[in-house]
């Protein structure tokens, strides 16, 4: 009997719940085939390698033949239109060694033990599996060396054959390496457990700078928080961030900005730091920011929200490594885009544009940045947003340099935005005559997943028309809960829907948080890799466009949502606000901590629990407080209790207790 994918059991699996070392178990009546895939090497020498462990699992001793099939297998279906197009890769000549496996003439898999015999077929001879089903396997001791083949169609297969017998609960291993880069010296007795426990520790040491312990229900949280961020760093190109590997092979600096802020505060400035010193010098002579860069260089279509995304970039770098050398490199790129933005923006304050419509006035131009405007340009609040984040950013990259009089003006040009920015928001509204933020001046249309720009990374908390943006986001929050409950029609979503988990965060919207984490935690694929393409569809069987699987980008708004949850910088009073996004749930017992989150002030680590009817919190000496301090909110739907920090009483203010020093214990009476 064959046994393949198709008529197995399968159960996937990450080393340690989130390393991006995968595996698979296929499982049947008599058997378990477990195998497991890891990249090794460096970035100019690496290998691919797969081990597969094959388990008896009956009670009597069997006899299998383990076929390891070369064939021309389609990884990019036709629906998969961008970039790779799509359909199978060929093998138009295939040899089949016992230890090599050449393709085209290229050696290109190396096995770690000899295969008994080999199998190579055309296609009009019969595909591998075919040829093994009419017989192949059943007469082992006529088995022949077919050790090539062509086929002009590309449709050339093969297999490495391994005959085993096991005893009850009995195992055998085997495996194969195939070079990424560089090419491969195939080493004798090559320990497949010794190199996959060598790339495990190199992922533990990158992914395990923050520490986090959190009870059962919050384990898969932190789980996929770290995978997400293998994700982002496995999807570079060099030093090129980028949203995937295959559909999009290149470097938006939206995309970029935004995984850089995740990495920072995961801990990786130094990745970071290579990305904006690669990204920068793209930047056109009159101070424009192209909107992406490949391997044929910078795009020139303007998009506007790229010139305050790389100000953003490199201020948002500054905060976290303190390089205040690498910081006056970038300065010309920050005056650049500076400048650049003001030519764009006072291009449309002209009292021509406000009689035409009050909302472009003092705005981004019309641009194609937001992919709902791809067939007309519109005045997109996603620019704007974006550059008044950038106008903001070049005020504070002017104070630290020292450059006063760049400062002010820039602050200037800042103040006159915000308020332009505002009389368009409202204007729109108004002449749309909605009661949310609009995504586009000209439509009025509704689009939350765009809005929250303006509050993450946007820091404009507080500032913002209150009830524009709480409408905004009750609406999404009623159209949420219809599709999750099944009571509205939909086709498919962005998962980059994860920025409203950071948006309900900050408007002290708790449980809605997470139960928005619950609903877009089922859609991973496969759940138990922890990760999720650019589209989800309602039906996932049938073909339609995935985007990159994992998708960084959207892996990066997940990491900075899932972050928030635990501790986000709200800009309005300069704090930190903590376990802001945690169930309440989660605190009782040994409660949460977390330890080693990079902030622009240093390392935060803080515990939360709940025992005996008493709440107690207790923030670690070590960083440096912003001046607003840390504040911690309430997390309860009752009201809060009497309350002592470092044991003299402090009173609640707005359902907030702000800490000021540190080392901090704080004591709540809870119900």
């Amino acid at each position: 009997k064959l046994l393949t994918w198709a008529n197995v059991r399968i159960e996937q699996s990450l080393e340690d719940g989130y390393l991006p070392i995968p595996s698979v178990e296929m499982k049947a009546a008599d058997l378990v085939l477990k195998v497991t895939a890891f990249a090794q090497g460096e970035a100019r020498q690496s290998q691919l390698v797969a081990r597969y462990r094959l388990t008896n699992t009956s009670n009597t001793a069997r006899e299998y033949v383990l076929a390891l099939a070369v064939q021309p297998w389609q990884v990019n279906p036709p629906t998969q239109f961008l970039s790779t197009v799509g359909g199978f890769s060929a093998i138009n000549a295939l040899e089949m060694g016992q230890a090599q496996i050449r393709i085209d003439g290229k050696p290109r898999v190396f096995a770690t033990g000899l295969a008994d015999a080999v199998l190579a077929t055309s296609f009009d001879a019969g595909m591998v599996s075919e040829r093994l089903v009419s017989g192949y396997l059943k007469t082992p001791a006529a088995w022949v060396q077919e050790s090539a083949a062509s086929d002009a169609a590309g449709l050339a297969s093969g297999a490495w054959l391994y005959p085993i017998r096991l005893e009850p609960g009995g195992s055998e291993e085997l495996g194969w390496i195939a070079p990424l880069q560089g090419e491969y010296q195939p080493q004798e007795d090559f320990d497949l457990e010794a190199a996959q426990s060598s790339v495990a520790a190199s992922w533990r040491e990158k992914l395990d700078n923050v520490h986090f312990e959190v009870p059962a229900q919050g384990r898969h949280l932190v789980d996929t928080l770290r995978t997400s961020t293998a994700h982002m760093l496995i999807s570079r190109t060099g030093p090129r961030l980028q949203p995937g590997t295959r559909s999009y092979a290149r470097s938006w600096i939206r995309d970029g900005a935004m995984i850089s802020e995740g990495l920072l505060r995961m801990g990786r400035a130094e990745v970071v730091r290579e990305y904006v010193d690669f990204y920068a010098p793209f930047q056109f002579e009159n101070g424009m920011v192209p909107c992406c860069v490949d391997d044929r260089g910078s795009d020139p279509v303007p998009e506007n929200d790229s010139h305050g995304e790389l100000i953003f970039n490199i201020a948002e770098l500054y905060r976290y490594n303190g390089d205040q050398a690498f910081l006056t490199k970038m300065w010309p790129h920050v005056v650049g885009a500076y400048d650049y933005m003001e030519k764009l923006r006072l291009s449309e304050r002209t009292a021509a544009n406000r009689a035409i419509n009050p909302a472009f006035y003092g705005m981004m131009p019309v641009s194609i940045s937001h992919e709902g405007y791809s067939a007309k340009p519109m005045h997109s609040y996603w620019d704007n947003f974006w550059a008044l984040r950038g106008y903001k950013d070049a005020v504070d990259v002017a104070n630290w340099l020292g450059k006063t009089e760049d400062a002010e003006r820039f602050a200037a040009s800042r103040d006159q935005f915000r308020e332009d920015l505002y009389d368009s928001l409202r204007a729109a509204a108004k002449l749309h005559g909605i009661d949310f933020l609009p995504g586009a001046a000209e439509l009025g249309d509704f689009d939350p997943t765009s809005t929250t720009i303006a509050l993450a990374p946007g820091g404009e908390q507080g500032r913002l028309p209150k009830k524009l943006l709480e409408n905004t986001f009750e609406r999404y929050w009623h159209e949420f809960e219809q599709r999750r409950d099944g009571k509205r029609q939909w086709k498919d979503y962005t998962p980059y829907e994860w920025r409203n988990v950071a948006a309900f965060v900050r408007l002290g919207w708790r449980e809605r948080a997470w139960e928005a984490v619950e609903f877009f935690f089922k859609d991973r694929a496969p759940q138990p890799w922890n990760q999720w393409a650019e589209v989800v569809s309602s039906t996932p069987r049938k073909p339609f466009f995935v985007g990159d699987l994992p998708h960084a980008w959207v892996g990066s708004d997940f990491v900075r949502s899932a972050l928030d949850m635990f501790a986000y910088t709200r800009e309005i009073d300069d704090s930190i606000v903590l376990a802001a996004g945690i169930p309440g749930e989660w605190l009782d017992g040994k409660g949460i901590a977390i330890k080693g989150l990079h902030t622009p002030q240093g390392l935060l680590g803080y515990s939360l629990s709940r025992n005996d009817a008493k709440l107690v919190l207790q923030v670690d000496a070590g960083m440096k407080l912003p001046a607003g301090g840390l504040v911690f909110p309430w997390p309860y739907k009752t009201a809060p209790g009497k309350a002592t920090l470092n044991g003299k009483r402090v009173k609640w203010k707005n359902g907030e207790i702000r800490i000021l020093s540190l080392p901090a214990t704080v004591m709540i009476r809870s119900k």
